[in-house]
């Protein structure tokens, strides 16, 4: 299994290297378009390579997927906290209720003693 895993890792290292030696040309990245620079006093832009602007998109991608999803779960994960805390509170109490019934005796005696 950790060959498979391996193989992967080696096969998208070489993907990503591939699409970076293909996509080295430089590229102008602005912050608007033409068009609308005219309307806006200053258009700062930069110059890089083509596969950083696109390993960059991925990675926005990537970001804000991660956090939408983590917005998404928050409910899920407050339900599991008031769950554990819940469990929690009834072991207590269960706890408890087998101290008082027993009373330093076998738990099956307590039962059969309170029974009668």
């Amino acid at each position: 299994m950790r060959y498979i895993r391996y193989a992967s890792i080696a096969i998208f290292a070489v993907a990503l290297i591939l699409v970076s030696l293909a996509n080295r040309q430089m590229v102008s990245v602005k912050v608007w378009p033409d068009e609308v620079s005219g309307m806006v006093a200053t258009n700062p832009g930069i110059e890089m390579p083509l596969f950083v602007v696109i390993f960059a998109g991925i990675l926005a991608g990537l970001v804000v997927g991660f956090v939408w999803e983590w917005i998404r779960e928050a409910g899920e994960r407050a339900e599991a906290a008031r769950q554990a805390r819940e469990m929690e509170r009834l072991r207590a109490e269960v706890k408890r209720l087998k101290g008082e019934r027993a009373d330093g005796q076998d738990e099956v005696l307590a039962l059969l003693e309170q029974a009668s």
